[in-house]
């Protein structure tokens, strides 16, 4: 795993695409996962306080000890603390905007969810797709004020503009497009950057972006027209 912050009661990592926190009856196939792994390396028990879908790369925070496992939890819960994520999206996003959408959770509970984006960059690429002669992405920051399950997943689909390789949640016909040209899989939304105060010191926890994510945008820099 690799380690983007320890101290003495915490530790992150930059999560890859396609590995678990940890072991769910919704996963039956995997066999590795973030928890366990973080355990072997660091030789110590590690405690899970947030969550990120197992399609998401980027900053992962687990606490060393129980304590802080209540604490940094109930900051999760709280609304007290900043995630910053970036995704490649289909079509050009407006400049800013705020999704206000409720979402329904696994036991069929409608909650409030917020999240605010502005666009880095748009793209558009001289590949014909569907009845238009190129294609068009954008590179979006996000920044959700609620914590809910697939809660940027679905805000992104609900206003049009899907996650470029998100199953179910984004445009099966953009991701067989993907998959076809170049061989692309992995979901492109990565959780940057991750803020908290804790114990009166102000944390800053940042992640790299995934080799595919590089990949993705400098092909979109490249083949920009």
């Amino acid at each position: 795993m690799q380690i983007v912050y320890q101290d003495e009661n915490i530790v992150a990592i930059n999560k890859p695409h396609g590995l678990l926190v940890h072991k769910t009856s919704l996963a039956m196939d995997a066999k590795v996962f973030a928890l366990q792994e973080l355990r072997n390396q660091l030789n110590q028990h590690v405690y899970p306080v947030h969550r990120l879908d197992r399609k998401t790369s980027g900053v992962l925070l687990f606490a060393l000890n129980k304590e802080y496992q209540s604490k940094i939890s109930a900051l999760f819960r709280e609304g007290k603390m900043s995630k910053q994520y970036v995704a490649i999206v289909r079509g050009y996003t407006q400049e800013v905007g705020t999704i206000n959408y409720h979402l329904k959770n696994d036991r069929g509970v409608i909650q409030e969810a917020i999240t605010n984006y502005k666009t880095l960059k748009h793209y558009e690429i001289d590949e014909p797709f569907g009845n238009y002669q190129t294609s068009r992405y954008s590179l979006v920051e996000l920044q959700p004020l609620t914590g809910r399950m697939h809660q940027i997943r679905k805000h992104m689909a609900h206003i049009f503009h899907p996650i470029i390789g998100d199953r179910p949640h984004g445009c099966n016909k953009q991701n067989k497009f993907w998959k076809e040209k170049w061989s692309m899989t992995n979901m492109m939304l990565h959780a940057e950057k991750l803020s908290l105060n804790l114990d009166n010191n102000q944390i800053e926890i940042v992640a790299e972006k995934s080799s595919s994510m590089k990949e993705v945008i400098s092909l979109l820099e490249n083949l920009n027209i």
